[in-house]
Order: structure tokens, then C-alpha cells, then sequence
């Protein structure tokens, strides 16, 4: 597994987000840019994003995960 086949599972799963992956092996840190977050609680957040993920963490292909969404308005904030 690597950033870009990751990129590629989230791309299919949430097509209408952005999404910036960096990491190897394992572990990998996501961002996630996009209208579907706004509204929605951390939890619910970050279950749309593990919900492209699931079959990989299941198998072990995707070990750990760290995970930040942002509304494009909030990223857009971020600089």
C-alpha cells in the first residue's frame, strides 16, 4: 500500500472532497477537504473517511491513521 493507492480508495469513496495523503507502509496522515464535513460531528467525520478504508484496516494493509477534515472554508483558513 502506498499514499497514492490511498488517495485513489478515498477519491472513489468521496469523490466530491480533496484529499492530501502522506505516509508509507502502514500509517498514513489524511486530509480531507470538503463541503460533505460541514455540520457533522468529529466522530461522524472521521467515520466517512475510515469508511473508504474499511477492507484495508480489516486485512492489515492500513495499520494506523490519522485523520483531519476541514470544510473548504476551514482549510481555506488554515493558510
Amino acid at each position: 500500500m502506498d499514499a497514492a493507492t490511498v488517495k485513489v480508495l478515498l477519491q472513489n469513496h468521496l469523490p466530491d472532497c480533496e484529499f492530501h495523503v502522506q505516509g508509507e507502509g502502514a500509517n498514513y496522515d489524511i486530509t480531507a477537504i470538503g463541503v460533505v464535513f460541514d455540520g457533522l460531528r468529529p466522530v461522524k467525520k472521521q467515520q466517512l473517511v475510515y469508511g473508504a478504508l474499511n477492507a484495508e484496516i480489516a486485512e492489515g494493509s492500513i495499520h494506523a491513521v490519522n485523520i483531519r477534515t476541514f470544510t473548504p472554508e476551514q482549510w481555506q483558513q488554515q493558510g
